[in-house]
């Protein structure tokens, strides 16, 4: 049984983006979007507009001036591998998101990274709180995993982008314009 971490909780967030369950390589290194070609940090860096890391202290210090907060749907499940179309969905165990989500009052926005971790949400979380989907904007954006490869870097990009952009109440920190 895998099992993900604990919620990257940043007090003020207006975001919340939501995974489906840390793969492999973050699972071992304990860490949030930790295998090196998973662009979901560089995406984060290059909205807030400043050079990329690989600190993950410096990464949760971004979020933090981003206001965006970080969990995953699931707690556990089994799969094997990293790829969430090996998720078994009779082993899928949610995360507790609308208590987080109590516990963030300023979330407007809940950002998933990928279909699996909005499948799941809807599966797992609307089925027991349906007033989510009336309270907070639901966005789908790309997955930021390297699995993820129908789509250009520079489109889902400029979708992560685009929706981090128009919620964050920090506009100075994000940058328009091309990504590396």
């Amino acid at each position: 049984m895998k099992k993900s971490f604990a919620a990257v909780v940043v007090e003020d967030a207006v975001v919340l983006v939501l995974g489906s369950m840390p793969g492999e390589a973050s699972l071992r290194a304990g860490q949030y979007y930790a295998h090196p070609h998973n662009l979901f940090w560089q995406f984060i860096f290059a909205c807030a507009g400043v050079d990329y890391s690989t600190d993950y202290e410096h990464r949760l210090k971004i979020l933090k001036k981003l206001r965006i907060s970080l969990w995953d749907v699931l707690q556990q499940c089994r799969r094997e591998g990293s790829l969430d179309s090996n998720i078994e969905k009779d082993s899928e165990h949610p995360n507790d998101i609308a208590g987080l989500l109590k516990k963030l009052p300023q979330v407007r926005k809940i950002c998933f990274n990928g279909q699996k971790a909005f499948s799941s949400f809807k599966r797992h979380i609307l089925k027991v709180a349906p007033d989510l989907i009336e309270r907070y904007q639901l966005v789908v954006l790309p997955s930021t995993s390297p699995a993820n490869a129908s789509q250009s870097y520079q489109n889902k990009f400029t979708r992560w982008q685009s929706e981090l952009f128009s919620c964050s109440c920090a506009p100075a920190l994000c940058s328009i314009g091309e990504a590396g």
